[in-house]
């Protein structure tokens, strides 16, 4: 599944005599999976919590082998700000280090994107 979000980003100017508000939109896609079938009848299940969050994320994975899965947290303009093996079934990640923002959490096997969360740090 994949689809497109716009993103808004504005600006303010104030004056003496009022404020005036003006913005751009700036689209991006993500690419969303759900799930990954495997032949033995296993689903992988992936959820991040809490969002929005304010000092660290979970990441759970579970029915997969999490061998060869990391993780990458990426900011809106698509710097990676941290790339990281998966610690087991839930791995803690600090976000307290962070300014307030949305970033982009994907999950990631052997280079192959499994899943992409959109996080929001308070």
């Amino acid at each position: 599944m994949s689809f497109t979000i716009g993103q808004i980003f504005y600006a303010t100017n104030n004056g003496s005599n009022g404020s005036a508000t003006e913005g751009i939109q700036q689209p991006f896609e993500i690419l969303m999976i759900d799930a990954l079938d495997d032949p033995f009848g296993f689903t992988l299940q992936c959820s991040a919590y809490p969002n929005p969050t304010i000092d660290f994320l979970t990441l759970k994975v579970e029915n997969y082998n999490n061998e060869n899965i990391s993780f990458q947290l990426y900011d809106l303009s698509g710097i990676l700000i941290q790339n990281k093996k998966l610690e087991g079934n839930e791995t803690h990640i600090s976000m307290n280090h962070l300014v307030p923002a949305t970033y982009f959490l994907k999950v990631v096997e052997n280079k192959k994107e499994i899943k992409t969360f959109k996080i929001i740090k308070h």
